[in-house]
């Protein structure tokens, strides 16, 4: 068997970590494009819309003096004229609230605001699931139903943005 001279060694060796740092998915411009920075104001598309069973979740991180931060599901992500807003989720902490509303054709609908407690503490990490369903959106907080929100949008596929802002630092959006 022949053996593999120091200098060979090194230059296969330099070859091979060249290709690991030249690899595509080692480049930063690579991934960014795959793991998007979760900066607040944010604002990015549901893959194929919403549909009965499917699940958005959010997790973070809350704000050390927080006023409040808002989850908003959209049909599109136009400003003028604004899209519609299937839910709008808005925790605030002054008076201990986590609202919930919808805007169809520019009309804001009745608020919501009963829960059995409010369950976000400033500096301390949360999670948040969406689940639709067929009549309705299911909100967990930390793995408890805080309350359901029946459906003001009725083309659920048409519900493909979500915007997120206020007083937190996402850690996780799936």
């Amino acid at each position: 068997m022949k053996s593999i001279s120091n200098s060979k060694k090194k230059m296969i060796s330099s070859e091979l970590d060249g290709r690991r740092l030249s690899s595509p998915l080692g480049s930063p411009v690579q991934a960014e494009v795959y793991f998007p920075r979760l900066t607040i104001p944010f604002c990015g598309h549901i893959k194929g819309g919403m549909r009965p069973g499917k699940k958005i979740l959010i997790m973070g991180i809350v704000g050390l003096n927080p006023e409040s931060f808002d989850i908003s599901l959209t049909c599109g992500d136009l400003e003028d004229p604004p899209a519609d807003v299937a839910i709008e989720l808005k925790a605030d902490f002054v008076d201990k609230q986590f609202l919930r509303n919808a805007c169809v054709s520019g009309e804001w609908g009745e608020e919501e605001t009963p829960i059995p407690y409010f369950p976000f503490i400033p500096d301390q990490p949360f999670r948040i699931e969406i689940l639709c369903e067929h009549p309705r959106f299911r909100i967990f907080v930390d793995g408890h139903q805080l309350f359901d929100f029946y459906h003001r949008v009725e083309t659920l596929s048409a519900i493909d943005t979500i915007r997120i802002r206020g007083n937190l630092q996402l850690t996780k959006l799936g």
